[in-house]
């Protein structure tokens, strides 16, 4: 099992990032594997590396990580810890069938401020 789920980052120059990492991802197998628009998903088998446009400004930009959860209660876990820590939730555990139907994911704000969540790609 991977313990990171997928990294996204973010982008002052969205056009020129997206060139770029089209380019250099093709001869590792990368490719863009979801478009939305306003970000890009890349991977081999399924989107494990995110750009998006800058909206966060700062010495330190805001970045999310998402860590592979063994299932649902995991996830509620984890978000559970972070509030007992006084951490903010971002977005409760829920499924986000925009992603895939069994994409159960919880997100919190790190103490600096990054978007971290936990996820199970399982229906439990």
């Amino acid at each position: 099992m991977r313990m990171l789920d997928h990294l996204s980052i973010q982008c002052e120059d969205f056009a020129r990032s997206s060139a770029f990492y089209d380019a250099v991802l093709a001869p590792v197998g990368g490719k863009r594997i979801l478009d939305f628009g306003a970000v890009i998903g890349y991977g081999t088998d399924f989107p494990c590396f995110w750009i998006g446009p800058l909206t966060t400004g700062g010495s330190n930009r805001e970045v999310h990580i998402a860590f592979t959860s063994p299932s649902r209660v995991a996830v509620d876990e984890f978000v559970s810890i972070a509030t007992g820590l006084g951490l903010e939730v971002l977005h409760a555990p829920r499924v986000w069938p925009e992603y895939h139907e069994h994409y159960y994911g919880g997100f919190v704000r790190d103490p600096d401020g990054n978007n971290v969540e936990a996820v199970c790609h399982t229906p439990t």
